[in-house]
């Protein structure tokens, strides 16, 4: 690598990293003045499980979130600053070709991209689960709606179904319980309960005040009880997952789950399927919005800094813009999410293409 290759990384990489601790105390400090009065109503809560378990947690999602952001402002500004103090003409003089240019940008693409799909697969979610445990004790006013799943329908297999009027997950206890067997469409077996209560260490479940039902050929068999334990193919954390946990799993916990819900017959996965694929989608846009970036900059322009600046932040919000609306879109029953959730990165390859061999052209 040449001395050129190594300050250009350098500065890139430092640029990155100075935008991301410009971006994250913002970010901090406004949701501190947001739930400082929260965190005060609980005497039990302490200085320390609050960075800890909070603060610490809110970083790493959010420096992860922003990193796409300050790759695209920092590169911008550092190449802009390269063009305005002649560097650059200074590089192309030595016949150094645009594309050998890019070379330590793309560089510093890699290692940011390896470095986001860790952080994207792995470190977010157990930081996410964390936080929002945190969340959920401390700062929401309704517990509930994280622990109390109403009207939950669930396809065990391709005989079986379960149907719960509602169920709590703070004291694992449900209400209105209903396992039914199939044999091809007609009932096989029925048993209702009007308590249900999940024991963690056995494993099973106990139904209480419970009605039991044998069809046969010929005649039903009906029987009545006080309790009854069954072990079933699920448990209370299949009902939260159920009711939107998917950033909280890391990616080999998401495919497991996926894979399980389709054997459940759960038809509309899609929103599942945009978070795990848009995991590795987003670190590899680094590799696009720098080639946008350098493209944009590298030459020196009436209005300096500030015209590239503009025009970057412009495109960066296009960027933010298209994503949303992939998200929306690739969560539809009948939508791609693979194909949707790379079509932000397919978009924006086709303008980075365009400006880059617009400036070697031009060099």
């Amino acid at each position: 690598m040449r001395i050129l290759d190594k300050y250009i990384l350098f500065r890139y990489l430092k640029s990155v990293f100075f935008t991301l601790f410009i971006l994250i105390p913002i970010a901090v400090v406004i949701d501190v003045s947001e739930k400082v009065d929260k965190f005060l109503r609980h005497d039990d809560l302490t200085f320390l499980q609050i960075i800890k378990e909070y603060y610490l947690n809110f970083i790493l999602y959010y420096g992860n979130t922003f990193l796409p952001l300050a790759t695209f402002i920092a590169c911008i500004m550092f190449t802009s600053k390269l063009a305005n103090n002649t560097e650059v003409i200074a590089i192309s003089s030595a016949n150094i070709s645009f594309t050998r240019f890019l070379r330590p940008y793309f560089i510093g693409a890699t290692i940011l991209a390896v470095l986001a799909l860790g952080m994207n697969h792995f470190v977010v979610p157990n930081g996410n689960e964390v936080r929002n445990e945190f969340e959920a004790t401390y700062i929401l006013s309704k517990k509930g709606n994280r622990s109390f799943v109403k009207n939950f329908n669930l396809q065990l297999n391709d005989s079986a179904k379960i149907f719960m009027k509602n169920f709590s997950v703070l004291n694992n206890k449900g209400y209105n319980f209903s396992y039914t067997e199939f044999e091809d469409t007609k009932i096989a077996y029925r048993i209702v309960a009007e308590n249900v209560t999940w024991n963690e260490e056995k494993g099973t479940f106990k139904l209480s005040k419970f009605r039991e039902r044998f069809v046969y050929a010929d005649r039903d068999s009906i029987a009545n009880g006080i309790d009854t334990l069954m072990t079933l193919d699920f448990t209370p954390d299949d009902l939260l997952i159920s009711g939107s946990k998917s950033m909280d799993l890391t990616s080999d916990k998401l495919i497991d789950f996926i894979e399980k819900s389709e054997r459940r017959g759960i038809k509309n996965l899609n929103a599942y399927y945009m978070e795990l694929y848009q995991r590795t989608s987003l670190p590899i846009s680094a590799y696009i919005l720098t080639l946008i970036s350098v493209s944009l900059s590298s030459r020196k322009k009436r209005g300096g800094t500030g015209i590239n600046l503009a025009l970057g932040v412009g495109m960066m919000f296009m960027y933010v813009f298209f994503m949303k609306v992939a998200v929306v879109l690739g969560s539809a029953p009948d939508a791609n999410p693979f194909f949707m959730a790379w079509l932000p990165n397919i978009i924006f390859s086709l303008i980075a293409v365009y400006l880059y061999l617009r400036e070697k052209n031009q060099g």
